[in-house]
C-alpha cells in the first residue's frame, strides 16, 4: 500500500496489524459452577476425587466421579486435564472422537445407573460439548 494514499485526504503514517493472543489459556476441559458445587459437597464426604469418561459403558459415556484411586487408569486413557482439583481422564477411543472438542463437565438433575458418587444427590454429571476453532486447535497442547 502507498503510504501516501489517503482517502480521506490525511496522510497515512502507518498501518499496523496485531494478532490478539488469548490470554486465556485453552483447556480441554472445564467445569460449570453447578458441578462445582456438587465436587464440593463430594469431596467433603468423600476427600479427593477423580473423573473418568468411559466409551459407552455403565450408563452410556456419562462423566463418572470416583474416590481418587478407586478407579484404575491405565495405558487406555487419556488425562485430559483437571477441574476443580479433580483428575479427569477419559478412555483414549474416546478421547480419539472427542480430540476437537471443549468438554464441559455439568450437572443435571436425575439418577444415572452408574456407580458415580453423585447418584445419592439425585443429581448426575453431564458432559456439554463444542467444537474447538482452529485458533484454539493450534494452541493445544498434545495428549
Amino acid at each position: 500500500m502507498d503510504r501516501e494514499y489517503s482517502p480521506a485526504g490525511s496522510k497515512l503514517v502507518g498501518l499496523y496489524f496485531f494478532k490478539a493472543e488469548s490470554m486465556e489459556k485453552v483447556e480441554r476441559v472445564k467445569v460449570t459452577e453447578a458441578a462445582e458445587a456438587v465436587i464440593d459437597q463430594l469431596r467433603e464426604k468423600y476427600g479427593p476425587l477423580m473423573f473418568h469418561q468411559s466409551g459407552g459403558c455403565c450408563d452410556g459415556s456419562q462423566p463418572m466421579c470416583f474416590e481418587e484411586g478407586e478407579f484404575k487408569v491405565g495405558e487406555s486413557d487419556v488425562l485430559l486435564g483437571e477441574v476443580h482439583g479433580c483428575k479427569f481422564y477419559i478412555a483414549r477411543d474416546q478421547y480419539e472422537y472427542w480430540k476437537h472438542t471443549q468438554l464441559t463437565l455439568d450437572v443435571i438433575p436425575g439418577r444415572g445407573s452408574s456407580f458415580s458418587l453423585e447418584i445419592p444427590l439425585g443429581v448426575r454429571f453431564h458432559i456439554r460439548s463444542r467444537i474447538f476453532t482452529p485458533e484454539e486447535m493450534e494452541q493445544l497442547q498434545q495428549l
